[in-house]
């Protein structure tokens, strides 16, 4: 597999995440984004939106982070990254989809040049527009971790759960912890969110959150 990334694209760092979690080996392609190399008719003919991440397995090429996870969850069961029955996967990919939907797009490197370049608003207030949207979606994310504590607990759960849910990593932790790297690059506080930040420590104690960190991609300055 060879996956396209961006050392500081969230979406390929959640995939990063994912695939070494699955301990799957890939090839890494990278493509600077804040050079523009997205925008090249060779790379837009791989990804018709010019985004990152792209995973080519086998020549066949997947976009969207969290298609791609599912594929490689299905693909390669074991560690799974969603719970078997349907009725927990569905309030897993909720927490998921929470970031990668609600937070992460309003947010991202393209968004930001927007209002910098296009609508010509200096940094200070590019930079408030992000504080405000990720603290306000960080505050949403808490709650429904502790709301989902407790349901967990309804359903027959003694202990406390270890990261988003349960005691495993899922595809709601691997989308957590690039939000975390992005909020503390941004300065967005992180205070009052025990239960998020509980969650983000222990992926972070795992090799596979370790070694897809953005300073850990061969993109990365060094």
């Amino acid at each position: 597999m060879k996956l396209y990334s961006y050392f500081r694209s969230s979406a390929a760092f959640r995939v990063r995440i994912a695939l070494g979690l699955k301990g799957l080996p890939f090839d890494y392609a990278a493509v600077h984004l804040a050079h523009g190399e997205q925008l090249r008719p060779d790379y837009r003919a791989t990804h018709a939106d010019g985004l990152v991440p792209v995973l080519d397995d086998g020549g066949e090429l997947l976009t969207q982070s969290l298609a791609i996870m599912e594929y490689l969850d299905e693909t390669h069961p074991a560690p799974a990254l969603l719970p078997a029955s349907p009725l927990a996967k569905a309030k897993v990919r909720a927490l998921a989809l929470a970031i990668a939907c609600e937070i992460h797009p309003l947010n991202n490197l393209r968004v930001l040049r927007f209002l910098k370049d296009d609508m010509g608003l200096a940094d200070s207030a590019k930079d408030q527009w992000y504080h405000h949207w990720t603290r306000q979606g960080l505050d949403s994310f808490e709650e429904q971790l502790l709301r989902l504590d407790t349901w967990q607990r309804e359903h027959g759960r003694s202990a406390p759960a270890i990261f988003c849910f349960g005691d495993t990593p899922t595809l709601a932790d691997c989308c957590l912890v690039p939000l975390i790297f992005n909020a503390r690059r941004f300065g967005v506080s992180l205070d009052g969110l025990p239960r998020t930040m509980a969650a983000f420590d222990a992926c972070m104690a795992l090799p596979a959150f370790q070694a897809a960190r953005p300073e850990a991609c061969p993109d990365a300055p060094q």
